[in-house]
């Protein structure tokens, strides 16, 4: 008798058991989850930087030579590489080595890109500066341009400000920026890319990160403050 006993409680302890973690397998997650101050301290360790910080390190300097990535640094230029993909080899990436496609990009379609706010603020704080401003981009050149002259108004920089953007294109296990960055004695590099840090920091150069936009089309994302180089706060747009 105590045998059964025991087996009917048992079994009784399982069933209960079961339904227990059904009815916890089923509650969903809360719509507002919230948050508290111990979650939101536990941000990326890394170094983040405001646009405030890099112009107060500045102070006391006297001019000298920048430069800048193009695509997803000073530009979101999605939308030119999304319609050169639709047009000349949708799903893939076969129009990155199509000549026609730099042709039309590097003459006219960033004028469907969008200028990042964080290029406007940190381009007018160099140029308050008088530093001289160099665009490194690793696109294809072209026989012609029209990107220095797309740059240069949007972001109204002085032609004694502004030099004509550097295509470096790409060189298989080759940073083709780095050459540029030591040939015009650059001191500070600003990119999104892990091939910019590096451009910067094999330079023996400042290498400053502003953040790829979430819905650009190049992916995926790189690791920000992987390198250990300063990240600006509130840069992906």
């Amino acid at each position: 008798m105590r045998k059964l006993t025991l087996i009917v409680s048992l079994a009784l302890a399982a069933l209960t058991l079961s339904q227990s973690v059904v009815t916890r397998a089923s509650v969903p997650s809360p719509l507002y989850p919230g948050t508290n101050v111990t979650k939101l301290a536990h941000q990326a360790p890394i170094h983040w930087v405001s646009i405030a910080q890099i112009e107060n390190s500045l102070l006391g300097r006297e001019p000298f030579a920048v430069g800048f990535d193009i695509d997803d640094t000073v530009l979101f230029s999605s939308p030119g590489f999304w319609r050169g993909q639709r047009l000349y080899s949708p799903g893939s990436q076969a129009y990155l080595k199509n000549p026609a496609f730099w042709e039309k990009m590097n003459n006219g379609w960033d004028e469907f890109s969008i200028p990042k706010e964080v290029a406007r603020e940190l381009i007018s704080l160099h140029i308050k500066r008088g530093d001289s401003i160099y665009f490194i981009t690793g696109r294809s050149q072209t026989k012609t341009e029209t990107l220095s002259k797309t740059l240069q108004d949007i972001f109204h920089i002085p032609g004694a400000n502004m030099h004509p953007v550097i295509f470096a294109g790409e060189k298989k296990g080759q940073n083709t920026k780095t050459q540029w960055i030591h040939d015009k004695q650059i001191k500070m590099f600003y990119g999104d890319s892990d091939n910019d840090i590096s451009a910067a920091r094999e330079s023996g150069i400042r290498a400053i990160r502003i953040l790829r936009a979430s819905n650009s089309t190049y992916r995926p994302a790189p690791a920000a403050g992987s390198f250990g180089e300063e990240v600006i706060v509130n840069s992906e747009y």
